[in-house]
């Protein structure tokens, strides 16, 4: 049977392999690189070793067509194509065994995950009206009731106020339906407000699929390019080398209007920037910021690893502050990382989504989240209920912090709204984080202000194995400098207690499975489970170990093991869960025991 994980927002390269450069791949390597979707290559020259002439003269020796010198800050760039008669193989084995070329490297295609269906949101007069009612509501007061916008939406943001009832579940003109969750598992976007809500001086690049900059939520909010707006028609008047570009530009069809023909790029702004208390919509978690609108990938969600660079040279060259990048997936170049090493360079912020494909960063790293980047800022997904999402990666050493990114409501275009899932939908709570940061403290030290976003964030058990920070981000403790202590009890303290009889599924389980045990340690502070062992359909079958007070899942358990210990739950009653679905059948598990530390 098919089967998909729904993971919704995430831009992926197409391709796993490294980056092309001398004495660093095998034959096998380069072949398998390869395989996947490119548009030509992206070669850069050594510095002094030759110009644009004499690489033409050479055209014909490597076999290739030079297209164009890369708009980059990086002089050295240029884009060629292979002749009809030449192998990609062969042609980047002759180039990088040329001492006048520094790298040679495929043009990736890079793409938009779309394997779902996006649930937008038509608003009309009614919705607008319950949703209002909803809003004003008793169950939606807060102690902190004065930073509430009047948004009409807002109270469907729950990852900027989460109420344990207010995570959207589907949309219609009668109103939300609303899922169950956990609550307080949020930014804490309240409290911080009560500090700031931003400032129109912090520039914030958007590097996705463009901007509705007409949306009525982000219109006041968008950086305008006074010079370009005021000047000539097809005239690039403020001499920055490109024409026209008012909101920003447009990388997948080189112009100056950066209109999102897609609806990624737009969902992204509204949740770092929708404009507050203007009676419609939504609300990000910057009321104020200037959001530059830079576009990489067409409507289709398509486009290149030089159009890439483009876009984040482009960046900075205008010196934002943040650049927030909901895309990423597959293998180290060089010549991106080069591109983000210029932005770190200037002191810019570049916040990554971890990526999409449940797997571990730190054994199949997922770019540019995890290049090796002091300005990167790693971002995973978790949900309503407090967990990590089923679609994020994660990553012990090479992703740094959890953010909402599960049916998370946003703009898109021609002033809609939608709710959408993925660690695209975490990033942007965390680009919008940093720039209330920046907002209040200015510019700082990357190491400083990762080394913040890291120690303040909330320890939550089932993020202590997944992500450096060991929790989930909080706006407040990031702005007030707050480090929550460290609550991991003591290894020497933990004391087992064997079940009465062994918890286990039937040897193969059946398809459809769900089974599931409460069990009570009483006075216990901390309590874990010890799975003797369990195979299990890796990424489709489950052994959920949950909060049993909370609900909150504090890990989830796929594939296969022995003498497994799980993360703990604080409590003293812990609920093991197994579900599956249909198609595959492995052997189960079994838990004969469990481990609690007492009060």
């Amino acid at each position: 049977m098919f089967k998909f994980i729904l993971s919704l927002g995430l831009l992926i390269f197409l391709f796993s392999s490294v980056a092309v450069a001398k004495n660093q791949m095998s034959d096998k390597e380069l072949k398998k690189s390869l395989s996947y979707p490119s548009k030509g290559i992206i070669i850069k020259v050594k510095e002094g070793k030759f110009n644009l002439n004499s690489l033409f003269l050479m055209q014909n020796k490597f076999g290739i067509k030079i297209e164009r010198k890369i708009n980059s800050l990086d002089n050295n760039l240029y884009l060629a194509q292979t002749l009809a008669n030449k192998s990609m193989f062969d042609v980047l084995k002759k180039l990088n065994t040329s001492p006048m070329i520094e790298i040679a490297e495929p043009n990736y295609v890079v793409s938009l995950v779309d394997n779902g269906k996006f649930n937008v949101v038509n608003v009309n007069e009614n919705q607008m009206i319950r949703a209002a009612e909803l809003h004003n509501q008793d169950a939606y007061a807060s102690p902190y009731a004065d930073a509430i916008p009047n948004d009409p939406m807002f109270n469907k943001l729950w990852g900027l106020q989460n109420l344990g009832n207010n995570a959207p579940a589907d949309e219609s003109t009668e109103g939300p339906s609303l899922m169950k969750g956990v609550a307080g598992a949020d930014i804490d976007a309240l409290r911080a407000w009560e500090i700031t809500k931003g400032d129109r001086k912090i520039k914030i690049a958007s590097i996705d699929t463009g901007v509705d900059y007409n949306h009525p939520d982000l219109k006041a909010n968008m950086w305008v390019n006074t010079a370009e707006l005021n000047g000539k028609p097809s005239v690039d008047d403020d001499g920055n080398g490109y024409i026209d570009d008012i909101y920003g530009y447009d990388f997948a069809s080189k112009d100056g209007d950066p209109m999102d023909e897609h609806n990624h790029g737009t969902h992204t702004v509204g949740t770092i920037a929708a404009v507050h208390n203007n009676g419609i919509g939504v609300a990000g978690v910057m009321a104020n910021a200037s959001i530059v609108a830079i576009r990489f990938l067409d409507a289709n969600g398509s486009g290149t690893l030089e159009a890439a660079i483009e876009a984040i040279d482009y960046a900075t060259k205008l010196n934002v502050d943040i650049m927030s990048n909901s895309w990423g997936g597959g293998g180290f170049t060089q010549t991106l990382k080069d591109a983000i090493d210029r932005a770190k360079d200037k002191g810019i912020v570049f916040v990554a989504a971890a990526g999409n494909s449940s797997s571990d960063n730190d054994s199949s790293p997922q770019y540019p989240a995890t290049y090796d980047c002091a300005n990167i800022v790693s971002v995973a997904a978790h949900n309503v209920n407090d967990a990590l999402s089923s679609f994020s990666c994660y990553g012990k050493r090479t992703v740094h912090v959890v953010s909402p990114g599960e049916a998370i409501l946003s703009t898109v275009r021609s002033g809609q709204y939608a709710t959408y899932s993925g660690t695209s939908m975490a990033t942007p709570h965390m680009s919008g984080i940093v720039g209330l940061l920046l907002s209040k403290e200015g510019r700082m030290n990357h190491d400083v202000l990762r080394d913040r976003l890291l120690a303040t964030s909330v320890p939550v058990p089932a993020y202590k194995s997944k992500v450096k920070s060991k929790g989930r981000i909080n706006a407040y403790n990031v702005l007030t400098n707050t480090r929550p202590p460290n609550t991991d009890p003591n290894p020497s303290d933990w004391i087992r207690m064997n079940l009465d009889a062994p918890f286990e599924s039937a040897h193969p389980y059946a398809d459809n499975a769900n089974i599931e045990k409460v069990i009570t340690v009483p006075n216990a502070k901390f309590v874990r489970v010890l799975v003797k062992k369990y195979e299990l359909e890796a990424n489709y079958d489950f052994l959920k170990v949950i909060d049993n007070k909370t609900g909150a899942v504090v890990e989830s358990i796929t594939n296969t093991g022995e003498n497994y210990v799980s993360e703990y739950i604080q409590g003293d009653t812990v609920k093991i869960q197994m579900t599956s679905d249909v198609s595959i059948t492995k052997w189960g598990f079994i838990i004969e025991a469990v481990e609690y530390v007492r009060k």
